[in-house]
């Protein structure tokens, strides 16, 4: 049997493949589908990005590319920018989904990192939100008529040794790297303290039984059918930001229809239902008979079977908030401020909406 040399081209020399990226990835892989419905927003996208971009100076990265990109780090829980420079390098999927070639060189993460800011500073993510929107609607997957919200908690990039008073100056610290902070028996809210590192962030608990985090308050809204994200909200921490949220996204439905809106117990206030009536909104919401004064839902609601139909719809939208925060790795945003973390928020919630539109269109698989 023939043994190779040591040093000769089969071990240590160079490889050759006249195979292209577009031919390694399977025909039934699902990102085929997902860069399908992504190619057809980025297109009407095109005039955006054009405005986003100076027609001379130094070539910057290609926004398609970009995106596409920021949409990978999404879907396969890419923690940081330099990890999906790295893949970039030698996963031949992200380099086809991207649309590099074999020997195009891979952009350094810094400057991966300013071009998407130079996105964030655009209205992209919500018009992109949109247009995926546009596709699920032809396609036939919304539903125009039934919707249910739910707000969850998208915990800060900042620790609560910056969580400081407001009206006295920081003393300096004894280890600029790790500083010791006593808060010990200290009251702290968000009326009198505030994160040095992140001050858009609020000091906020899910429910009495959790301990508090600086937060911000992340919302979306559903449609029934088959769950599919129509909305989103990301709002600082107050107390009512779930109910505000929910009459911000309920008032940019379209239409003059009638809708019923599903929600769980925290949204049973007076105000609330009173607002969505006058809004001709039908408040399916969950009856907390345990609060003061009773829920402000009664028998004129509850008697149909639409409002138990919601009240079993509304609880997918908890398969949302399940996803956005492992798989698309929000249950610590990386980034700071309320509009870049609002920004990111929004993008991952189209990131779902890719995945849920690839399994609803494709057929369904056959069994033996």
């Amino acid at each position: 049997m023939f043994q190779p040399m040591r040093g000769s081209d089969t071990q240590q020399g160079s490889m050759f493949s006249y195979l292209s990226p577009e031919e390694r990835v399977p025909v039934k892989h699902p990102l085929r589908s997902i860069r399908l419905l992504v190619d057809e927003a980025l297109k009407t996208l095109s005039p955006a990005f054009d405005r986003l971009y100076s027609t001379f100076g130094r070539p910057s990265i290609a926004p398609e590319k970009l995106l596409r990109a920021l949409l990978l780090q999404v879907l396969y829980t890419v923690r940081s920018e330099r990890m999906l420079m790295e893949q970039l390098e030698y996963n031949l999927l992200f380099r086809w989904f991207v649309g590099l070639n074999m020997d195009e060189t891979v952009w350094v993460p810094t400057v991966f990192t300013k071009n998407r800011d130079r996105l964030l500073q655009g209205d992209v993510a919500e018009k992109f939100f949109q247009l995926v929107l546009t596709q699920a609607r032809v396609a036939d997957l919304l539903s125009d008529e039934h919707f249910s919200v739910d707000g969850t908690l998208i915990e800060a990039w900042a620790s609560h040794k910056s969580f400081q008073r407001k009206d006295q100056p920081t003393p300096p610290p004894d280890d600029p790297g790790n500083p010791t902070v006593d808060f010990h028996g200290e009251k702290r809210s968000n009326d009198t303290h505030e994160s040095t590192t992140n001050p858009d962030a609020r000091l906020a608990r899910k429910s009495g039984g959790h301990e508090a985090k600086l937060a911000y308050c992340g919302n979306v809204m559903i449609e029934n059918r088959n769950g599919l994200v129509v909305d989103t909200e990301l709002l600082q921490c107050n107390g009512t930001a779930e109910r505000d949220a929910a009459m911000m996204m309920t008032e940019r439905v379209e239409g003059t229809n009638r809708i019923t809106l599903g929600a769980d117990k925290g949204y049973d206030t007076k105000d609330f239902v009173k607002e969505m009536r006058g809004m001709n909104v039908t408040p399916h919401v969950s009856q907390n008979t345990k609060r003061p004064g009773g829920s402000a839902i009664d028998g004129r609601t509850t008697r149909h079977e639409g409002y138990q139909v919601s009240q079993r719809k509304r609880k997918r939208i908890e398969e949302v908030f399940g996803w956005i925060k492992t798989v698309g790795a929000l249950r610590k945003t990386r980034h700071r401020g309320l509009e870049t973390v609002r920004w990111v928020f929004t993008f991952t919630a189209t990131a779902y909406n890719l995945v849920r539109m690839r399994n609803l269109m494709s057929p369904a698989v056959q069994s033996v």
